[in-house]
């Protein structure tokens, strides 16, 4: 707020002091060049359009919320740093949601964001094996927290399936099986993690624990 009101009051004395063509001195602090930096998943273009409003605006009077109106648009930007270069460059500086999974709801699919917020699916290589999540977003948060609650390597999960007797099937990278009742599974979990790499259980496929105190191995 400083800076600003200390070039407007710069700009307020070369106006009172130079009267030849004073508007190409205000016209100097139009916006003409904007430059994003960190962004890996969206294109410096399509972020570029969502700001095509502001090109050749003035610097000086630019406000940020208006900025934040505009890119706020795509729902994979998390949040941004503003820096104004004068005379006419705006920076950017963008922090990205990073996805953890594919959520495919109601023949839909958006992202799952380390946030657990949903965000527009799109094909992107970097995140072409994240495992898949059949169910809704809420049901899905409460089975991460619990998930991390433990420590339970989420590497390891290539599908998640709810059904709806409230209850998930996870199925792991190696094919494995984990059928979870529908309440109190915590324990289950850090069964199957104590049995999982014991030899004697290295031929079974399906690791049932829906019924309470029993482990049906298949």
């Amino acid at each position: 707020m400083k800076k600003r009101l200390i070039i407007a009051l710069l700009l307020l004395i070369s106006l009172s002091t130079i009267t030849l063509k004073p508007g190409i001195i205000i016209s100097q602090f139009n916006i003409n060049k904007i430059i994003i930096e960190n962004n890996f998943l969206l294109s410096e273009k399509d972020i570029k359009k969502l700001l095509s409003p502001i090109y050749e605006k003035n610097l000086l009077f630019l406000r940020n919320k208006e900025i934040k109106k505009m890119i706020i648009q795509n729902n994979f930007i998390d949040s941004f740093n503003i820096k104004k270069i004068y005379p006419n460059t705006l920076k950017i500086h963008i922090f990205e949601k990073k996805p953890i999974a594919i959520l495919h709801y109601k023949k839909k699919k958006f992202f799952i964001s380390d946030k657990l917020d949903l965000v527009d699916f799109s094909e992107l290589p970097d995140y072409s094996n994240l495992p898949y999540v059949f169910g809704n977003k809420e049901s899905f948060k409460k089975l991460y927290y619990n998930l991390n609650k433990i420590n339970f390597p989420l590497s390891l999960i290539k599908k998640y399936t709810f059904y709806k007797t409230d209850r998930w099937d996870l199925e792991t990278i190696n094919k494995k099986i984990i059928k979870l009742p529908s309440k109190d599974y915590l324990k289950n979990l850090e069964n199957y993690l104590n049995l999982k790499n014991k030899k004697e259980f290295k031929n079974y496929n399906i690791f049932d624990y829906r019924i309470k105190n029993q482990l049906i191995l298949k």
